[in-house]
């Protein structure tokens, strides 16, 4: 079976393209300035492009299936990915963070997001290779995710308050917190904190949990709860990745594209979210097919050839047409718009 493994030259226009890209995002948002809408807006069209650049690269360097593979995998990436920003939304609504300081907790929260993802790429890619039966697995993994997102109650309803989430607990075990926003800081020194705070007899002041020489800001807080809701999403999107290609440097290339773009797609949604009220549908469409395909990919493999082969063109035109689907389906039947 013919494989496109690690090609030194891929390899290392995928690392300079992300890394003169990241540099030319930190320089344009070195200032703590409130990200507007117009900005975010052309940041998420630039890595776009600079996905779809990538996806050209491969595609006259390589064999097109390779291409249409990555590109496939990108497009599935990036729609999962906007479920996962309306919990960001939640979650930076529950520790009333706002402005500039979400696009810095955006920045450390994808660092975060890089690192994991190249581990659970590795892990599941290396399980993938090592037997045909874990697609089965992963095919579970990928309709439990759809029928999850079926169960979800509307985004209106019972909505979670992060500030109270387990990881934001353990945090607050580990280290004392100061209860207040200071500045753009995810720590403040003891002696950081306004004289006016008068201590109490346990030698603490009223907004801070217990005396000690560092304290995390409810900043930090709310990067712990984006982490850890991004790990727990990564156990969903990535399966439903691989399902797409199993090679891991396609699948890692695929993911990374689609999360460099979320700090901006982020601040777009936020103003674009109630319009797409039925591009969701389409992603848990999205899911099941791919559960599918799994499932028939895996049995050709495992058990035997059925003679029903998806090729990698059709993923792709099927992943892309789904999405698009449910674009013009939310332009044309708007419905009930979700509140800001």
């Amino acid at each position: 079976m013919e494989h496109f493994g690690f090609p030194l030259e891929a390899i290392l226009i995928f690392i300079g393209a992300v890394a003169i890209s990241v540099y030319l995002d930190l320089f344009a948002h070195k200032k703590s300035a409130e990200i507007s809408l117009a900005d975010a807006a052309r940041w998420t069209v630039f890595w776009v492009v600079l996905a779809l650049a990538f996806y050209a690269y491969l595609r006259v360097r390589f064999n097109p299936m390779w291409a249409d593979l990555y590109l496939a995998g990108y497009a599935l990436e990036k729609s999962l990915s906007i479920d996962n920003l309306m919990v960001f939304m939640v979650i930076f609504a529950s520790f009333g963070i706002k402005g500039s300081l979400q696009h810095r907790i955006l920045y450390y929260g994808i660092i975060g997001a890089l690192i994991f993802r190249a581990i659970f790429v590795v892990v599941g890619t290396g399980l993938f290779q090592a037997s045909p039966w874990v697609g089965f697995l992963f095919a579970a993994f990928v309709i439990w995710s759809a029928i999850k997102m079926l169960q979800q109650p509307d985004h209106d309803e019972d909505i979670e308050d992060y500030s109270n989430h387990w990881s934001v607990r353990l945090t607050g075990k580990l280290l004392p917190v100061y209860t207040k926003l200071h500045l753009d800081r995810f720590f403040i020194r003891h002696s950081q904190i306004p004289g006016n705070e008068t201590q109490n007899e346990n030698g603490y002041g009223p907004n801070t949990t217990r005396k000690g020489v560092l304290y995390a800001t409810p900043a930090f807080l709310c990067l712990i709860a984006i982490e850890t809701s991004d790990i727990a999403f990564a156990f969903d999107s990535v399966p439903a990745v691989i399902a797409v290609t199993q090679e891991p440097l396609l699948v890692y290339a695929a993911m990374i594209f689609a999360i460099l773009g979320l700090r901006s797609l982020y601040f777009v949604l936020a103003a674009l979210t109630k319009y797409l009220l039925h591009l969701e549908k389409a992603v848990i469409g999205l899911l099941f097919f791919i559960g599918a395909k799994m499932t028939l990919q895996s049995w050709n493999h495992a058990i035997g050839d059925t003679g029903f082969h998806i090729s990698p063109g059709w993923s792709l035109a099927i992943v892309l047409g789904m999405l698009f689907a449910g674009v013009v389906a939310s332009l044309l039947f708007p419905g009930k718009k979700r509140q800001s």
